[in-house]
């Protein structure tokens, strides 16, 4: 499914006053809500959907300035109103209990969704399980490209306007394991994607994140300690950014880790090891993989 056809398939809802776009399977089947990461969209979960869409009810949103949903200019784009997103759609959706599988941004998202089940969260709807893909978890251990770092400072309104789908090639890429690198047809989707509909180049604004993960990093490592929920990571140990540097540090954090190592994948999984990512969630699950 190309770009064009993922949006065409999608919906649009209204979340905390802003237009947020969504794809929902529909169906009787237990909820698992996907959760994508910076700077790319939920289209990103395409390769896996079908696989897990056997077994699941996949709810995938755009989050706010990402993607199909709006891009509000100026806007202070949080952690805590992406989630506050997720639980709105939810709520409309009449969803009380759900899992989670969640990459890069969204994890931290998952994390603050955590966060607010444990400050009582009564009126969110229930967190069953949390499966993670590459993503800072601990800013310790982060380790941002060279171009994220120049994104946060002054100059970072420019370099947003600066970036070209050749440039953003580049350093989208090298994220990736050297096997498993997108082809040239995947990187032009998702700069369509980016650059869709004109929309505003906000990697500026939405790479806060980052320090927002130093100023919460107790808030959101602690979700991740004291979650009364099964957890899973799933990690790509060849991924620059979150890799086998990262894997170390949540064995030291999190009780009783339970961690998959993909030792040849960078920090895209669902695109660059579709299957075994899809193994490890049913697995996660207790369920057949056929």
């Amino acid at each position: 499914m190309n770009p064009a056809e993922w949006h065409h398939a999608g919906q649009d809802a209204v979340l905390a006053g802003h237009r947020i776009f969504f794809h929902d399977s529909g169906g009787s089947r237990p909820v698992l809500v996907l959760l994508h990461g910076f700077p790319t969209s939920s289209w990103d979960w395409v390769p896996v959907r079908p696989m897990l869409g056997r077994h699941f009810r996949l709810i995938a949103p755009d989050f706010l300035g990402y993607g199909f949903s709006d891009r509000p200019v100026p806007h202070d784009y949080t952690i805590a109103e992406q989630a506050q997103i997720v639980v709105e759609l939810l709520q409309r959706q009449n969803i009380r209990a759900y899992h989670l599988l969640t990459h890069d941004y969204g994890d931290t998202v998952a994390q603050e969704l955590l966060a607010r089940r444990a400050d009582d969260g009564a009126d969110d709807p229930d967190i069953l399980s949390v499966c993670l893909l590459n993503g800072g978890l601990f800013p310790e251990t982060h380790r941002p490209r060279l171009i994220q770092k120049l994104l946060l400072t002054p100059a970072g309104p420019v370099l947003s306007r600066l970036q070209t789908r050749r440039s953003f090639g580049k350093s989208f890429a090298a994220v990736f394991g050297p096997d498993t690198r997108p082809t040239e047809e995947q990187l032009d989707a998702f700069w369509d994607i980016l650059t869709w509909n004109g929309a505003p180049r906000l990697f500026h604004r939405l790479l806060q994140y980052i320090p927002e993960r130093m100023q919460y990093r107790d808030r959101w490592a602690g979700a991740l300690q004291k979650a009364t929920c099964p957890l899973r990571l799933i990690n790509g140990l060849l991924d620059p950014v979150s890799g086998a540097h990262m894997v170390e540090r949540y064995r030291e954090l999190v009780p009783a880790a339970d961690v998959v190592e993909l030792p040849h994948v960078g920090h895209y999984p669902q695109t660059e090891a579709p299957q075994q990512v899809v193994r490890s969630v049913l697995e996660f699950h207790g369920l057949d993989a056929v």
